[in-house]
């Protein structure tokens, strides 16, 4: 799998499922669009529909986590964690593949 969570990660995925209500068979989307101060953002969303063609699915921590093939090939490698500071809070992206990020950490280039 091109995308791994962590463990942390996943318990606020779980949450946020459950809080907004998406219901079984929902699953946590990682992809990459075009876009940013860097030229790719990355992007998280809950979604319930999966192409055997053209998506990966892992489950990992009680999640599914599903990534497209034209995400994956930016993302072969990356850990998305979640981090709870006092100075920042929210989902981070740690990608072997990025040459430059921004400072907001949701923008990167290859």
């Amino acid at each position: 799998m091109s995308v791994t969570i962590t463990e942390k990660a996943a318990a606020e995925v779980k949450k946020f499922i459950v809080d907004g209500q998406h219901g079984e068979g929902a699953m946590l989307r990682v992809a990459v669009t075009g876009g940013g101060c860097s030229g790719f953002n990355y992007s998280l969303n809950i979604d319930t529909q999966f192409d055997e063609a053209n998506d990966t699915m892992s489950e990992q921590h009680g999640v599914q986590v599903v990534v497209d093939k034209k995400s994956a090939l930016f993302l072969d490698g990356t850990s998305v964690d979640y981090y709870d500071g006092l100075e920042q809070r929210g989902f981070q992206f740690h990608n072997p593949n990025a040459k430059r990020t921004c400072g907001c950490g949701s923008s990167f280039s290859v």
